[in-house]
């Protein structure tokens, strides 16, 4: 019983998310390939334990345990050895499984597909830490862990959005930026998120829940204003009204607003 309990507690949270994301897509997306999202977010659980015993067998200094280090360190420690490795598998996996495939043809769709990566390797995650350590890490990782996986999650698909309506444009230089930015801006969230925590710094833990209110406003405004967006991505020659970008699709590659 206790173990339907903690399984319950891994699981719930992370259908809840997922049921919230899925919903505000007014075109659903193929459930198949959702599956193929959300176990992929399972495979990259393993390529990163496959980068991150490269890394430390590279470096011992990532092995070393984080209360021993100082601030410095930790910010290295955290932003390379955590941040920087499972934002790349889950942006590896998200970019094979999606951008080119032929569902991908609303804005909104890759902030469905790259949530539901990040729901597959919370989930993971999720059954092994409180199968370990009990339901209040459970509990905790329901009201934050999950959630901010989502939510950065939301900032990759977002980038890589506004990269495939660079393309469409035919702007190679933009459609590069915004690829750079779907990874990077993950990293840093996640970085932010893992260095208060892990810190133990009072001022630190402030932070960090001025940050989680600011992940979670941004976050919902974009999926409320990204899943109003209907229409397909193809070609069209006008300007933005939101920025004055020229545009050659129904998307701004710019700001990403929808030209009327």
């Amino acid at each position: 019983m206790k173990v339907l309990l903690l399984l319950l507690v891994s699981i719930l949270p992370v259908l809840i998310v997922a049921k919230y994301i899925y919903n505000k897509d007014k075109n659903k997306e193929p459930l198949r390939l959702l599956i193929r999202l959300f176990i992929g977010g399972f495979i990259s659980v393993f390529i990163t334990l496959f980068l991150t015993t490269i890394l430390e067998s590279i470096n011992p200094f990532f092995k070393i345990d984080y209360d021993k280090l100082n601030l410095l360190e930790l910010l290295v420690s955290v932003f390379v050895g955590i941040a920087l490795i499972e934002e790349s598998s889950k942006w590896i996996v998200t970019y094979i499984i999606s951008y080119h495939n032929k569902e991908f043809d609303e804005f909104y769709d890759m902030i469905v597909y790259s949530v539901f990566v990040s729901l597959g390797f919370a989930l993971f995650e999720n059954i092994l830490y409180v199968l370990q350590e009990g339901i209040e890490i459970g509990i905790f990782r329901a009201i934050l862990s999950v959630p901010a996986h989502a939510f950065i999650g939301i900032f990759m698909g977002y980038y890589l959005g506004l990269s495939k309506i660079a393309s469409l444009n035919n702007n190679k230089n933009l459609e590069i930026k915004n690829k750079v930015f779907s990874i990077l801006v993950p990293i840093l969230l996640h970085g932010v998120y893992d260095y208060c925590i892990l810190s133990g710094k009072v001022v630190l833990y402030i932070v960090f829940i001025i940050f989680m209110i600011s992940l979670y406003v941004f976050a919902i405004t974009k999926v409320n204003k990204i899943s109003t967006i209907i229409g397909k991505m193809k070609y069209k020659n006008d300007f933005c009204p939101n920025c004055g970008n020229r545009v050659v699709s129904d998307y701004c590659d710019n700001c990403g607003n929808r030209n009327e």
